[in-house]
């Protein structure tokens, strides 16, 4: 059942997507240009999304467990630090440039001609990035983390 529920859940996620246009890098280009012309309909669709997000959230923090039966755990850190703010900003430049951010980009990639090119790089580049994170910065996380406080 629980596979079921993934499924439905991220076909009614993509088929939202597709909806509301976020497939569409122009669109999101559009929103981001705040000096020419602007698309305001972004704001509306995350407006949307907050709407439905609060008072999900809020039934989530109060519950143990999904209602597929399956545990979760919210976050509970509301710390700003570098790399909450580092990671913003690498996000936010990639979503610029590319007009993608990633659940927008997997659905592209069923798209056809430019828009399906465009998700492809935009897939492997974030997979890329996402791998020298795991194999490169976690590691030299883990690999101070283990080093002694003071070697003398």
């Amino acid at each position: 059942m629980n596979i079921t529920n993934a499924f439905l859940s991220g076909l009614l996620f993509g088929l939202g997507l597709i909806a509301s246009g976020m497939t569409n890098p122009g669109k999101v280009k559009g929103f981001l240009d705040l000096a020419g012309a602007w698309d305001p309909s972004l704001a509306l669709v995350m407006g949307g999304a907050i709407a439905v997000g609060m008072p999900a959230f809020a039934i989530a923090r109060q519950r143990a467990r999904s209602w597929s039966g399956a545990g979760f755990v919210l976050p509970m850190s509301t710390a700003v630090d570098t790399r909450l703010l580092g990671g913003g900003l690498i996000f936010g430049a990639g979503w610029g440039v590319a007009g993608f951010c990633p659940g927008p980009a997997l659905v592209a990639l069923a798209s056809a001609g430019d828009v399906w090119r465009g998700a492809a790089l935009f897939v492997l580049s974030m997979l890329a990035g996402m791998w020298l994170h795991d194999s490169v910065w976690m590691r030299r996380r883990t690999v101070s983390a283990s080093a002694p406080a003071n070697p003398a």
